[in-house]
C-alpha cells in the first residue's frame, strides 16, 4: 500500500506541486514585501544598519522568526492531497476491492498515512531549503535540536494525517474532501506564524493561544533558532497525541463501517 501511494505521488505530481506552491508563495510574500514591516512589530534587539528596511525592523530577523510558521504551514498545505487521494479511494470502489482481498485490513490506511508523511517531509525539506537560500541561519541550535525539530514535524505530520484520512472518509467527494481540509491550511493563520501573541488583539489572543499551531509553531522556532522552548514542547506533545488518538479512532471507525 505504501508502494502504491508512493506511486501515485510520483505519477501525478501536480497535487505535490500545489501543496508547495500555497506556504512558498506566502514565504516570498511575508519576506519580500511585508517583511519591512512586519519585521518592525516583532521587537527585535539584533537589528543592524545593513539589515534595517524602510518600515524601522530587521528582515533578517523576521526570516528566523517567520520560517517555522511556514514549515508548520507546509504540513497543513499537503495533508488537502492526502484527504482528496482517501474520499478518492472509498469512492472509486478500490477500498471495496481491497477489503475482499488476502491482505491486512490497517495496511490501506497505514499505506495512506505512512505515505503521505513522507511526502510532507519532503515537502518541508524543500520549503526549508528556499528559506535557507533567502536567508535563514539556525546559528544557535544544537544537533539535538536540530533532531528534536525534524522528530516534532515528523509527529506533528503524523498526528494531522490522521485527522486528513478521517475527514477524507467521512467527505462524499474529492472536492468536499478538499474543502472540508481548508481548516488545516487557515489555523496557521490565526496563530504566532507571521506575529507574535502580543501584537494581536487582545479578545483574540487567546483564540490564536489556545490552538494545536501556536504551540508547535513556539516549539519548532525554539528549536531551531536555539531559545529555549519552555511548557510548549510538552503542550505540543500533548495536543499531537490527542490529535493522532481522534484521527486514528474516527478514520477506523468509517473503515469498519459497512460499504453502502
Amino acid at each position: 500500500m505504501l508502494r502504491r501511494n508512493l506511486l501515485h505521488v510520483r505519477r501525478y505530481p501536480s497535487l505535490t506541486l500545489n501543496t508547495l506552491l500555497t506556504p512558498l508563495v506566502l514565504l516570498l510574500l511575508f519576506v519580500y514585501i511585508f517583511g519591512d514591516v512586519m519585521s518592525a512589530g516583532i521587537g527585535t534587539e539584533a537589528s543592524t544598519e545593513a539589515s534595517t528596511g524602510p518600515g524601522g525592523g530587521d528582515r533578517s530577523a523576521y526570516v528566523a522568526y517567520l520560517v517555522p510558521g511556514i514549515l508548520l504551514m507546509t504540513l497543513g498545505c499537503s495533508l488537502v492531497g492526502t484527504a482528496v487521494s482517501v474520499c478518492d479511494d472509498m469512492t472509486e470502489g478500490i477500498v471495496t476491492r481491497f477489503r475482499t482481498m488476502p491482505i491486512h485490513r490497517a495496511s490501506v490506511l497505514v499505506g495512506h498515512v505512512v505515505g503521505s508523511v513522507l511526502q510532507a517531509v519532503v515537502s518541508v525539506v524543500l520549503v526549508g531549503a528556499v528559506a535557507v537560500a533567502i536567508g535563514f541561519r539556525s546559528a544557535n541550535a544544537t544537533a539535538a535540536e536540530w533532531l528534536a525539530a525534524f522528530g516534532l514535524l515528523v509527529l506533528v505530520a503524523l498526528a494531522l494525517t490522521w485527522i486528513a484520512v478521517g475527514v477524507g472518509m467521512a467527505s462524499p467527494n474529492g472536492e468536499a474532501a478538499g474543502n472540508n481540509a481548508v481548516p488545516l491550511i487557515v489555523l496557521p493563520f490565526i496563530s504566532s506564524a507571521f506575529v507574535p501573541l502580543s501584537a494581536m488583539p487582545a479578545w483574540f489572543r487567546p483564540i490564536a493561544e489556545y490552538q494545536p499551531f501556536t504551540p508547535a509553531i513556539e516549539t519548532l522556532r525554539g528549536l531551531l533558532l536555539g531559545n529555549g522552548i519552555g511548557g510548549d514542547g510538552w503542550l505540543t506533545v500533548a495536543w499531537c497525541l490527542g490529535l493522532a488518538e481522534l484521527g486514528y479512532a474516527w478514520s477506523l471507525s468509517l473503515f469498519n463501517r459497512d460499504p453502502k
